[in-house]
């Protein structure tokens, strides 16, 4: 849009009808949802949330509208926290694509450093199944793929029955 103005990472749109701009207002019902689906735009999607929690919480557990709310925002959040760090050494470095190397780098310069070992092994080994796909049938793959998501099912299983374990245990 032509009367948008960038500032970081932030959009401002100037009001219709203002000095900076010469057009007509608008509805302040239609720019309230305007501005909120602008908003919503830069979220993870709810859903997305949504199921990432289910998978880390007992199968009991409940979450809060709020609570995924506002789980949303601060992922969201740090996820432009990271790009916006990562985009800038790709600026500095004129390149236009920012790389898994690059969110590693951001990661760590940002001072998340206890993230950095699971994410360098978590990208090799994406890296390797990327390789693998010039390599393998694609039913392969498929089987593969099935074996390692059981086997992650396995794990959030066995993480989930240790906090009911330790939360029973601490009743005691």
């Amino acid at each position: 849009m032509e009367d948008e103005i960038k500032h970081g990472n932030v959009t401002h749109v100037p009001n219709k009808g203002s000095p900076e701009s010469p057009h007509v207002a608008c509805s302040d019902s239609n720019h309230n949802q305007n501005n909120n689906n602008k908003e919503q735009d830069r979220f993870l999607p709810i859903a997305n949330v949504s199921r990432i929690l289910k998978k880390v919480i007992p199968s009991n557990g409940k979450i809060s509208k709020d609570a995924k709310e506002t789980i949303q925002e601060c992922v969201s959040e740090f996820i432009s926290f990271v790009t916006g760090e990562a985009s800038d050494k790709c600026q500095r470095e004129k390149r236009k694509t920012i790389n898994g190397d690059d969110i590693i780098w951001a990661i760590t310069t940002l001072g998340f450093e206890e993230y950095v070992g699971p994410l360098k092994l978590y990208l090799s080994k994406y890296r390797e199944m990327e390789g693998e796909k010039l390599i393998f049938p694609k039913q392969q793959r498929s089987d593969q793929r099935r074996q390692h998501s059981e086997y992650e099912q396995n794990i959030v299983f066995n993480n989930n029955n240790n906090i009911n374990i330790n939360t029973n245990s601490n009743n005691n």
